[in-house]
């Protein structure tokens, strides 16, 4: 028998307040969602369902009528809205012809007066009840299924945290998600203020045990918390690169408040590279290179974070998305055979054992274009803006390069990747201990594992996450490998695609 959560129980001020919390709650809330409005006339009902839409539409003088006599007005935003008033409701079968269904397929549904719909609405709703409180402002008492209810107060725990830090009134914004834990939104304080940028991270929930009883994370050294961010920003700002300065923090829930470093990218208004901006992405990436890290990074609290090695066994526990994932798609199913498997990670072995002695660094993991914000009114290396670099590592440099001249989801054409591989080793060859032969077999090698991985992984995130889109990037990532291949260290391992019956594009269309 399962137990229904507790209830959310919110205290409101006045109708700023309530307000406010409209726009809290649109950052809880998901296509399908149906939020029931209790709560006598006058309540806020009205102010909170105006609140939400206007956030959504980025529009605070948005016109948002009442829809006491229309009974629901709609609205085409970036997530449809249907909002209902069912007063006038004289039998819930009405429902059917306003649309609820309908509505409820690809967007949100907020609904008034929601005990006129009788047993017609969701059972997986959220109710919020809105009452007068005895000492003034409102009550709200929020019910739904726990998954939802998480989400909510999550969503009020980060006002809490604004409040306490100096931000009360401000209004948040969703800004971008990513394929971790991690989701982001735009602060705007209400003194009017600059904009600033909230990271929610709660810590990584430890997976089950794959290897060596740890569980994935661990074994590919993913940042669990938001500390590692916070050490590794402040190592990078300390050395004069462009790292957000943490404003506000609480560490153990996983909320910072972050210098917002502007919305510039690499890419232009169609998606494509601006060679200019790569270019000097690059030169930052070699100044980067060139500087020493202390491995120990001690941050305020004392907490100390050691800076991991990108190690054999997270290289090669990362090659094996590919023999996991991409090889049984590819194959109608058929998995690969133990023969396949052994002789694989024989191959990568051997070529794991061809980066001893070559240039190491820090690496930032995903130095590509989501990660990298251009600041255009900047001079020198700190035009270069540096994000989600928590997971950073010391291991061979040239895997940053890879990710860079080879990004993930922007086709470089091969005349701008090999002008940026020339940036590149014409900045590093300035040092003389730099061995530019050794540096693109590490580089040859890396592009390799990197590509890899990610032939896995996409094919992951479709068939058991649910997410199909990333397989647009799988053309691209495939021609990465064809172009490591044209390195002789690689042999080995392009034979055995070939042999294995993974197709390598001659171009990444």
């Amino acid at each position: 028998m399962s137990v229904e959560p507790p209830p959310l129980a919110i205290d409101l001020a006045d109708d700023r307040a309530t307000a406010l919390l409209g726009e809290d709650l649109l950052l809880a809330l998901a296509v399908g969602d149906c939020v029931a409005l209790h709560g006598d006339l006058g309540a806020g009902k009205s102010t909170l369902s105006r609140a939400l839409i206007r956030a959504l539409a980025d529009d605070p003088d948005l016109e948002v009528p009442s829809p006491t006599f229309t009974l629901v007005q709609t609205y085409d935003l970036a997530i449809p809205v249907a909002h209902f008033d069912l007063y006038r409701l004289s039998d819930e079968s009405e429902l059917d012809e306003l649309g609820l269904q309908e509505a409820l397929a690809d967007g949100i549904c907020l609904i008034e007066w929601p005990s006129k719909a009788g047993r017609a609405l969701p059972k997986n709703r959220i109710d919020i009840h809105i009452a007068f409180a005895a000492t003034g402002g409102r009550t709200v008492t929020i019910n739904a299924p726990e998954t939802k209810l998480a989400r909510l107060r999550r969503v009020t725990e980060i006002r809490r945290f604004l409040d306490s830090h100096g931000r009360q009134g401000a209004h948040r914004r969703h800004l971008t998600g990513d394929a971790s834990n991690r989701a982001y939104e735009h602060v705007y304080p209400a003194d009017g203020s600059a904009r600033l940028v909230l990271m929610d991270a709660p810590k990584r929930p430890n997976g089950p045990p794959i290897r060596d009883g740890k569980p994935y994370s661990q074994l590919v050294h993913l940042a669990e918390d938001v500390r590692p961010f916070v050490a590794i920003g402040q190592a990078l700002r300390e050395r004069g690169f462009a790292a957000p300065e943490v404003l506000a923090q609480d560490l153990d829930a996983g909320i910072l408040l972050l210098e917002d470093l502007g919305e510039g990218g690499v890419l232009d208004e169609q998606g494509k590279p601006i060679a200019d901006r790569y270019r000097a992405s690059a030169a930052c990436l070699a100044a980067l290179h060139d500087t020493p890290f202390d491995r120990e990074i001690v941050i305020a609290g004392g907490h100390k974070h050691v800076i991991p090695d990108f190690d054999r066994a997270a290289m090669k526990f990362e090659v094996e998305l590919l023999l996991d994932w991409h090889l049984p798609w590819k194959r109608a199913g058929q998995p690969a055979t133990a023969e396949e498997r052994a002789r694989y990670l024989a191959i990568w072995d051997e070529l794991i054992d061809e980066l001893v002695g070559s240039d190491t660094s820090i690496v930032m993991r995903d130095f590509h274009s989501p990660n990298i914000i251009w600041r255009d009114d900047r001079k020198g290396h700190d035009r270069v803006g540096l994000i989600d670099f928590q997971d950073a590592m010391i291991g061979p440099s040239a895997y940053d390069l890879v990710s860079l001249v080879q990004d993930a989801r922007v086709t470089i054409e091969r005349p701008l990747m090999d002008q940026l591989m020339a940036d590149y080793l014409s900045a590093r060859a300035t040092k003389s201990d730099f061995d530019e032969a050794a540096f693109l077999k590490s580089w040859a090698i890396m592009s390799a594992q990197r590509a890899c991985k990610l032939n896995g992984l996409w094919v992951r995130l479709k068939d058991r996450d649910g997410k199909p889109g990333y397989m647009r990037h799988l053309p691209r990532t495939l021609w990465h490998l064809s172009v490591a291949f044209e390195h002789p260290v690689l042999a080995p391992l392009r034979n055995w695609c070939i042999e294995a019956g993974i197709e390598l594009p001659e171009s990444p269309a």
